[in-house]
């Protein structure tokens, strides 16, 4: 980032290849619309861009551009908070690029299991408060220390972890009880 703010373009393209899956897969995780998840990331990158002169190395950049990403999805609920609905299809996506892949070599049985296996973890998290949710996919989707959550959401590292904790707690009591009525 520190070349890129001396004007070296070459430099904004590694950190746009570094970054740009996880920032999408951020915003896409957090936005309760899947129609606003491109205009957050290019406004991200835009907003980065304008701001690269009053950069300055106090954090890490992956939680520099998080936090950029995050105040802007934050602006556009604010804006659009009208357009918000309680329809329960609203969080729904497909987050395939952090799905695991499944060897060719298992049965179609065994990767119809690992998919709604998958599918009931991803409809937990998408369940989660939103404090959670967001604490949890920093961490675990775009491997974020606990002090960077914290910056990113402006809370201490005491309430990241009691949101991580609170999360775990929520998704494991929810697969424990979709599971209860699976047979065996």
């Amino acid at each position: 980032m520190l070349l890129y703010c001396d004007g070296d373009l070459l430099a904004f393209k590694e950190l746009y290849q570094r970054h740009r899956l996880g920032l999408y897969r951020f915003i896409d995780w957090r936005s309760p619309r899947q129609e606003w998840v491109d205009e957050i990331v290019q406004d991200s990158w835009a907003a980065l861009h304008a701001a690269r002169s009053q950069y300055t190395a106090l954090a890490s950049f992956k939680t520099y551009l998080y936090q950029i990403a995050r105040n802007r999805l934050i602006d556009i609920l604010r804006q659009r908070e009208s357009l918000l609905d309680s329809d329960p299809d609203q969080y729904e996506h497909t987050l395939e690029s952090t799905q695991e892949s499944t060897p060719l070599t298992r049965s179609p049985e065994t990767r119809l299991e690992k998919k709604q296996q998958t599918e009931r973890l991803h409809e937990a998290i998408r369940n989660l408060p939103s404090e959670q949710k967001e604490a949890l996919v920093l961490q675990q989707f775009n491997g974020l220390s606990l002090e960077e959550i914290a910056t990113i959401t402006a809370v201490s590292t005491e309430t990241v972890k009691s949101r991580l904790r609170y999360a775990m707690q929520k998704l494991r009591a929810e697969l424990h009880t979709q599971t209860q009525g699976e047979p065996a």
